[in-house]
């Protein structure tokens, strides 16, 4: 390292850092473009050279942020992932999360370490239902959200009906930051709404490199452009009078959303999006523990754990996990603390995560995400620090909706079997349950979604060499229970108590929610709590 790398930093310096720092996720409902998007991004901060091509997903390149085999295969987000680079001397942490319902659990680990959201719409669609599911995840952890109105070089829906629609469904009003000069499939360009000015895009091929971008001054884009006039008479005019403007203050109080307009397949808009970001995103800001007392960045290292995720790099077969630093300055090979266990964690294998691409990761500032292999020892929300004890709120779990019984196909491979599943319950893949009346050898897997399911079977089977079978149950709802509740419950019929391996919780599943009532009817005094406190159930 450096002399300026080992040397302490003032309390000063690293509240400097922070505020270079901007770290935030992009939701969506499936197939919006979201990873179109990530991808896009980086091209425009010019860390990638070429996007892959995004016609056609299934057996298209993989985008950067997309690396598991079933995702390319595909064509979706199965995991969340993580982009860092440098863009007008801002850090950019950029997480891109699964766009699948299925994978919303790990959407919402995500959502616990970013401090903004870009809220990405289909312009035919507008808002659909896993949108909404994560706004409200958005709404209860404070973040405030970015709308990027994506698609609007396709036939869609008219731009004010869709601000009609953000603000009468999830309650934002919608604040226009950048306006769309035609109707959507019919894209002539993008205007700033607060100097008039109008941006003329040129697009590649496939948006697989950077166009060119041509500003226009109010007076030649009037010339120049028929429908701007138009645009600026009658629509613009409407959102004065309706007082649309920019409000920053409504912006970070979570009450407003500001809306920017594109299309990310060719590039239209998005370099204007990352500048928002930067201008408008806010900077990391001290985190609350458990007590609720805000840990304050210039305090020794402190993170939260978000996720977990092994099979990066094939060739290693190791285990990372990622690091939201929350305060604090972090050198690689510094010694923290675990705060569950209370044990020493050596941080020498320190990584910058750009996608599948890894590489070794000197020092972080609070924002940051740091990647740290060989991380059997964590799990999603684990707290580590630094000399000052802290611990953060951990991330709970989804209530799962699908339950299976889970074998290994050869019996010679069980060793391999009973790894690959503490592995993937550890990393928070899938819940894994124990029955008494199954036993060890088949445990119980809860999926927030089907689609879970094939992700565990074929990982089982490509890292671990063990082709397993499923059984499914009818089971749908799950509930917190306890010692008491389990020997009445167990007693009921379609209704089955079962033991969470990570923690030792009891679970009680119901075929229905109906015959959950029935039975909290006839039994009232039975502890039946929900998983997730505070978050949506789906």
């Amino acid at each position: 390292m450096t002399d300026q790398m080992t040397r302490p930093l003032a309390s000063g310096e690293i509240a400097a850092q922070a505020l270079r720092r901007r770290t935030f996720a992009v939701i969506s409902h499936p197939d919006a473009g979201k990873s179109t998007l990530t991808e896009a991004l980086a091209l425009h901060a010019e860390v990638i050279d070429s996007a892959g091509a995004v016609h056609g997903k299934a057996g298209r390149k993989g985008v950067t942020s997309d690396w598991m085999e079933m995702e390319r295969a595909r064509g979706i987000s199965i995991t969340s992932a993580v982009l860092q680079f440098a863009y007008r001397d801002h850090v950019i942490n950029l997480l891109d999360t699964p766009g699948h319902g299925d994978f919303s659990e790990d959407t919402y680990r995500v959502l616990a370490a970013v401090d903004a959201a870009v809220m990405l719409l289909d312009a035919s669609k507008g808002l659909e239902a896993q949108t909404l599911k994560l706004f409200d995840v958005c709404r209860s952890r404070d973040i405030p959200v970015i709308t990027f109105v994506n698609k609007w070089d396709v036939p869609g829906r008219e731009a004010l009906e869709l601000l009609d629609e953000v603000e009468q469904t999830i309650g934002l009003r919608p604040m226009p930051v950048t306006w769309p000069v035609g109707i959507a499939g019919d894209l002539r360009g993008v205007i700033e709404c607060a100097t008039g000015e109008l941006s003329r895009y040129a697009r590649t091929a496939g948006g697989a490199t950077r166009g060119a971008v041509e500003v226009l001054d109010p007076d030649r884009a009037a010339a120049e452009e028929p429908l701007y006039a138009e645009t600026v008479t009658d629509e613009l005019a409407l959102l004065r009078e309706i007082g649309a403007e920019f409000e920053e203050a409504e912006y970070l109080a979570g009450t407003a959303t500001p809306v920017l307009f594109g299309a990310a397949r060719h590039g239209v808009g998005v370099g204007r999006l990352l500048d928002a970001l930067v201008d408008l995103a806010p900077p990391p800001a001290p985190r609350p523990d458990v007590e609720g007392t805000p840990r304050e960045l210039d305090t020794p290292l402190s993170g939260l754990v978000f996720k977990v995720q092994a099979g990066m790099d094939r060739s290693h077969r190791d285990r990372t996990a990622f690091l939201r630093v929350n305060s604090g300055r972090f050198e690689r090979g510094m010694v923290l603390t675990h705060a569950a266990s209370g044990r020493p964690f050596a941080t020498k294998y320190a990584q910058a995560v750009f996608g599948q691409q890894r590489t070794t990761l000197d020092e972080a500032f609070p924002g940051d995400i740091v990647g740290l292999v060989n991380a059997g020892a964590l799990r999603p929300g684990d707290t580590l620090y630094a000399e000052e004890p802290v611990e953060f709120p951990t991330i709970p779990s989804f209530a799962p909706e699908h339950f299976a019984v889970v074998r290994a196909a050869d019996a010679g491979r069980y060793k391999q079997f009973r790894r690959g599943i503490s592995q993937l319950d550890s990393e928070g893949v899938i819940q894994v349950l124990r029955s008494d009346l199954r036993g060890d050898q088949a445990p119980v897997l809860a999926a927030v979604g089907p689609l879970q399911f094939e992700v565990v079977t074929a990982r089982l089977e490509t890292e671990f060499g063990s082709p397993v079978r499923l059984e499914p149950l009818s089971y749908s709802v799950a509930r917190l229970t306890d010692a008491a509740a389990a020997a009445v419950l167990n007693r009921e019929s379609e209704v089955e108590v079962l033991t969470r391996s990570v923690d030792g919780a009891l679970l009680a599943v119901f075929v229905n929610k109906w015959r959950m009532e029935t039975v909290r009817r006839k039994h009232p005094d039975l502890m039946l709590e929900p998983l997730l406190a505070g978050a949506v159930e789906r």
